[in-house]
């Protein structure tokens, strides 16, 4: 690949979405997954805000235990209406998300935070998500595959949930959890990688 780093790097997350996400920049890191409690969103917070916060409650469990290491956190929503949906607890919570969000338009964020030598960097990044207007059906087939419950609004855009999509506005890699490009900059702008290259 055509990026480099001297930074020992760690994945401060379990996903395999987002695993494969970075591996994308072609640059050494270690998945370590946080058993961070997530908090509850607070009342009048932003769905932007709430993503960058637990993206930084996840970066900071991890950096504790690893300080002089590169963390990355993320973590990802949806929201309709200011109304954020988890990751279902049940397949009857998963088709509950998905008979609401039929037919609308919805926002997938997802919160980054860096964090190195005690430093945070966090940024958002937000993509307009519209739905095909679902039958029952179809919601209760895809819920009892068990998909639904370890992403974020009930569904995942790269599995069979895409079927659920009729139209997206914005980052495709933002909606399956990671803005790799976005993630891309900011490590570049900070000079923790840089091109194959680049004089240094």
């Amino acid at each position: 690949m055509f990026f480099e780093t001297n930074e020992t790097i760690i994945l401060a997350s379990a996903s395999p979405r987002r695993k494969e996400l970075l591996a994308r920049l072609g640059i050494p890191f270690t998945v370590n997954a946080s058993n961070a409690d997530e908090r509850p969103i607070e009342n009048g917070e932003k769905p932007e805000t709430y993503a960058r916060a637990l993206s930084s409650i996840k970066a900071s469990a991890i950096y504790e235990d690893h300080p002089g290491t590169l963390v990355i956190g993320a973590d990802t929503v949806v929201a309709l209406d200011g109304k954020v949906f988890p990751k279902p607890k049940s397949a009857a919570q998963a088709v509950e998300f998905l008979q609401e969000l039929s037919g609308q338009t919805h926002s997938v964020i997802t919160g980054v935070t860096l964090l190195r030598d005690g430093a945070f960097t966090s940024f958002s990044s937000s993509t307009e998500v519209t739905f095909r207007k679902l039958d029952y059906a179809l919601i209760q087939a895809y819920a009892a595959t068990g998909d639904p419950l370890d992403k974020a609004g009930g569904y995942g855009i790269q599995t069979a949930g895409g079927l659920l999509v009729s139209e997206i506005t914005g980052d495709y890699d933002n909606v399956v959890g990671l803005p790799i490009s976005e993630l891309a900059d900011a490590l570049r702008s900070r000079g923790l990688i840089w091109l194959k290259g680049d004089e240094r």
